[in-house]
């Protein structure tokens, strides 16, 4: 895997065109995801590895991707250390015990990797699939991310209740985000013994925190999960929406990559990195649904503005929407691979 354009660009080594992989690639924008998700409630699908295999191959087989991601989520830790889980549609994720208390914190487990076993398997599974085809990617949310739905009860807007927890108990906030970081880690390295070939962070929430939050709340947990992972010839991505802002910050935690939302320039993102931490991004993925000419234009537009640069990776600024149409995502992906610099 280590000569695959994908791992090659993590690593800030020369690539002849940027790799594409696509947040959600595997998700809810395909008939072939619905074929399956009509037979299963999402719980089954994550837990069931032939059909997390399944679901994870979609993409590596109908838009030909450089990099394939593991199909899970990132609340599968959360619900292992002891929330009560559940996904509904149009609704989303429910955890029907909030953790609010320091009775609600000190009920959570940190030693739960057996529950944890079925993402070990899909990646076993996967990986025979794959055939060393194109890397693997495993991943998790970040441990604030992963907080604030457990603290709320599911999705919020304001997310109220996680920031008067920071503000009002930060101790009760420490222990609750010390618990979930040590998880992480050890769920990482879990995907990394089974054969992920890269792992990437999801703190999808960080834009709801002010500077001095996230330094404090977040970073601080991130870069502590980045410091014990096994991470030899295994790149670690780091991403979160507000990383047009937080990145430099991000740097700091020792990622080989970070993921850019689509607020800033590309380039000049990268320029303010330390030399070798590589880029992934940025499209709006907005874009996508445009006429198949104006994603043409700004695919190239990126590309251009890209050209010569080692370690890029093209990604989306953050995942493919339900309902953008599966052509303008092939075609995307079209567009990328017939790109000469």
């Amino acid at each position: 895997m280590q000569d695959s354009l994908f791992i090659k660009a993590a690593f800030s080594k020369p690539t002849e065109r940027p790799p594409v992989w696509m947040m959600r690639q595997a998700g809810r924008f395909m008939k072939e995801y619905w074929d399956i998700k009509n037979k299963y409630s999402f719980l089954e699908m994550c837990k069931t590895p032939e059909i997390a295999a399944d679901v994870t191959m979609l993409p590596v087989d109908l838009l030909d991707i450089d990099a394939a991601i593991l199909f899970s989520d990132i609340l599968v830790t959360g619900e292992a250390m002891g929330g009560d889980l559940s996904f509904s549609q149009g609704v989303g994720p429910k955890f029907a015990n909030p953790v609010r208390s320091q009775k609600d914190v000190d009920g959570l487990q940190t030693d739960v990797m057996d529950r944890l076993q079925y993402v070990a398997d899909a990646i076993k599974v996967i990986q025979q699939r794959l055939n060393g085809r194109i890397p693997l990617i495993g991943f998790a949310g970040a441990p604030f991310t992963v907080m604030s739905y457990l603290v709320e009860g599911g999705s919020s807007k304001d997310f109220k209740l996680t920031k008067l927890m920071l503000h009002n108990e930060p101790e009760l906030a420490h222990q609750l985000l010390s618990k979930i970081a040590a998880v992480t880690a050890d769920y990482l390295n879990l995907q990394i013994a089974a054969g992920v070939n890269a792992v990437q962070i999801f703190d999808s929430w960080a834009q709801a925190l002010a500077w001095d939050d996230y330094k404090e709340f977040s970073h601080k947990y991130i870069a502590e999960i980045i410091s014990k992972l096994n991470r030899k010839d295994i790149p670690v991505i780091s991403f979160c929406k507000g990383s047009s802002v937080f990145a430099p910050l991000m740097a700091e935690a020792k990622p080989d990559v970070i993921s850019i939302d689509w607020n800033v320039d590309l380039l000049d993102m990268k320029k303010r990195l330390p030399a070798g931490v590589a880029v992934q991004g940025n499209l709006d993925p907005h874009i996508l649904y445009a006429d198949k000419k104006v994603i043409k234009e700004r695919i190239h537009r990126l590309f251009d503005r890209m050209k010569g640069e080692d370690g890029y990776i093209f990604n989306l600024g953050h995942g493919i929407m339900p309902d953008i149409p599966f052509d303008n995502v092939k075609y995307a992906v079209d567009v990328i691979k017939e790109y000469a610099p």
